[in-house]
């Protein structure tokens, strides 16, 4: 039995991923705010596998580790962890934010990342056999930023630092990391795209999508790597949006 965490798996790339690991054979614990949308999750992955719900808020440390406990209670061995819950704000000036919004951002995105990655490694080193798998949700935002992006490109900068240090910390305790950086997946955080979005020149202009179900099967592949294979970087995106070109 393979067991997965998926963070923030009530909607978005959460969603796919937490199913799509069902499908695949996967024993899946998806965690997230609100058990409503955790349960829409469960409907649609049943039939296909194990999945389970656990209300969790990420930004909380103890929130995190009595998640963590919980899995390896219950199931005695954690494979692999989706670090995958994260937020965005509006696409404003940046003088234009709260220090509510931006401790926000940066508690979801950056902290609530580190306190399950840690969570993880707590779990991975001791369990027997020791070590697992981390997959960090990035963004093509960290390398390319959209106009008014700044709170959510620095997270996304972080995500990927903390990628490679755990590339190298894990090594000692067969814990492998990698991290899928998105570009466009049509989910809520998108949908913007679908209308118009503001380009480094100023315009607007609308942009493509893809499935979140693509960006889901790049995560089980990756998922279902020997812990002696890694992918330490990945991107998926929608071929014809303007990522190269705005940086």
């Amino acid at each position: 039995m393979r067991t997965a965490i998926v963070t923030g798996g009530g909607s978005g790339i959460g969603q796919a991923v937490g199913v799509a690991l069902c499908a695949a054979g996967w024993t899946v614990v998806i965690a997230g705010r609100k058990l409503e949308t955790l349960e829409r999750t469960r409907q649609l992955a049943q039939g296909s596998g194990s999945i389970e719900t656990h209300v969790a808020d990420v930004t909380d440390d103890a929130s995190v580790e009595e998640l963590f406990d919980a899995v390896a209670e219950r199931y005695g061995h954690l494979a692999l962890l989706f670090n995958n819950a994260g937020i965005n704000v509006a696409p404003v000036p940046l003088d234009q934010l709260s220090t509510a919004e931006l401790r926000s951002i940066i508690a979801t995105n950056l902290l609530g990342s580190f306190l399950c990655a840690r969570a993880a490694f707590r779990v991975m080193k001791a369990q027997t056999p020791q070590g697992g798998r981390i997959i960090n949700n990035g963004s093509v935002s960290a390398y390319a930023p959209r106009p008014n992006s700044a709170p959510y490109t620095a997270t996304k900068h972080g995500i990927t630092g903390l990628t490679k240090s755990l590339v190298l910390d894990g090594r000692a305790f067969n814990i492998a990391c990698g991290q899928i950086d998105i570009g466009n997946a049509t989910t809520d955080m998108s949908a913007r795209m679908a209308t118009g979005a503001m380009q480094a020149n100023g315009t607007t202009m609308v942009e493509p999508r893809i499935s979140a179900k693509l960006v889901a099967e790049a995560v089980v592949h990756m998922a279902n790597l020997p812990l002696e294979a890694n992918i330490p970087f990945v991107t998926i995106m929608a071929s014809g949006m303007p990522l190269y070109g705005r940086g």
